[in-house]
């Protein structure tokens, strides 16, 4: 009887041990885990492999690639840890990119620590900014032919403007759905300009172009740069108010930086703040890949379009130099590989336009130059933005 009664109290045990490791198991990854989840963080893998070993973007593609994982990590509903779970830790800070928080502190950063006086001592070098954001409306096209909504389409073709955070202020307006593939795209092809550019500017020029030499550019003074981000947003802001969060924290960080009076603040803004808001931006775009949203032939497509967005918007940067200059003195002509830098990833294409320069003529030196469209690009994607939502939104 002793030895029925241990038998049967045994057998419970190990039933009611066997039943709590059964429910222990189905709250870990591995009971949740899908393919999907594991391609999600072998890319995510190949993003930190990228900004390591080949060091594109590593301030972005980081925080992205770890983001990745994390928000790849097959958990048991309901535990309010995943991004898209209201009262979790991830999806309050998601937040900031849900309702258009951060990039406007990232312009407020970039404008502090951006030197405007190649544009200014050459303001035709706008047009080029300008010429480069052809890719956002040729790809916004291509997206309605493809059929999206309008807002869809506006939303995929600002990826054109190679600018993460004006990608993500305008995705989460028009397209909230499309953010996450919209984000990664754009933060992946600006890491992905050393690649991308230099065949298409090479394509699209000859060897006599790609030597021009420019004038080097003139001094400009102190009143100049101080007055600059004053008139600069009121001239942008009078045209499209829409724009107004990205551009006016774009021209203020810049006053707070040329004004030399709030030197701190300046200091503030392009380093501490600017780190700060690009972790979290990265850690939340990356976990936003979760892969039971993210993998589908939709975010395929963006991808797709993404990178003709990019590459129309550099090739028209290009091919609107040698436009211009048909109408330029010899001495005074533009080279045309500077034109890629009309794209915002500031100063990444500008390296690039110094960098194929060089292959062709090792003492001509284009990146001053270049940084003239590069940061003309900046404002341009913001304006080209605040078009897109005062139409679409």
């Amino acid at each position: 009887m002793i030895t029925t009664i241990f038998q049967a109290s045994s057998s419970g045990f190990f039933d009611f041990v066997k039943s709590q490791l059964g429910q222990f198991f189905e709250y870990t990854a591995f009971a949740n885990f899908t393919s999907g989840h594991i391609i999600m963080i072998l890319i995510g893998l190949a993003f930190i492999a990228m900004a390591i070993v080949k060091e594109y973007e590593p301030l972005l593609l980081i925080p992205i690639g770890f983001g990745i994982i994390l928000g790849n990590i097959p958990f048991f509903p309901g535990l309010q840890v995943g991004i898209y779970e209201k009262g979790s830790v991830l999806n309050t800070l998601y937040s900031g990119v849900i309702n258009g928080w951060y990039p406007p502190l990232i312009f407020l950063g970039i404008g502090a620590m951006t030197d405007f006086s190649a544009l200014i001592s050459n303001p035709k070098l706008m047009l080029i900014g300008a010429a480069a954001q052809f890719g956002i409306f040729g790809a916004y096209a291509i997206a309605l032919y493809l059929g999206f909504t309008p807002a869809e389409a506006g939303a995929i073709g600002i990826i054109g403007g190679a600018d993460g955070p004006t990608a993500i202020f305008t995705a989460s307006k028009l397209a909230p759905d499309l953010l996450g593939a919209v984000a990664v795209a754009a933060y992946s092809y600006m890491a992905l300009v050393p690649v991308i550019q230099p065949p298409v500017m090479r394509l699209f020029t000859n060897h006599k172009e790609r030597i021009i030499r420019m004038k080097p550019p003139r001094q400009v003074s102190r009143l100049e740069k101080i007055l600059f981000p004053i008139i600069g947003v009121l001239l942008t802001c009078f045209i499209v108010p829409c724009g107004l969060p990205l551009l006016g924290m774009l021209f203020f960080g810049n006053l707070l930086k040329e004004s030399g009076v709030t030197r701190r603040l300046a200091n503030t803004a392009s380093g501490p703040m600017i780190d700060v808001v690009t972790i979290l931006i990265g850690i939340t775009v990356g976990a936003s890949t979760q892969a039971t949203t993210f993998l589908t032939s939709t975010s395929i497509m963006i991808f797709a379009l993404g990178a003709a967005s990019f590459i129309i918007a550099s090739a028209g940067g290009v091919l609107f130099c040698k436009f211009i200059n048909i109408f330029l003195t010899e001495g005074n002509k533009i080279n045309p590989l500077i034109g890629n830098a009309g794209v915002s990833a500031v100063p990444d294409s500008a390296r690039v336009s110094q960098v194929v320069g060089q292959e062709y003529d090792r003492t001509n030196h284009l990146l001053m130059h270049a940084m003239g469209p590069n940061v003309a690009g900046v404002i341009g994607s913001a304006v080209a933005a605040g078009i897109l939502l005062a139409f679409l939104a």
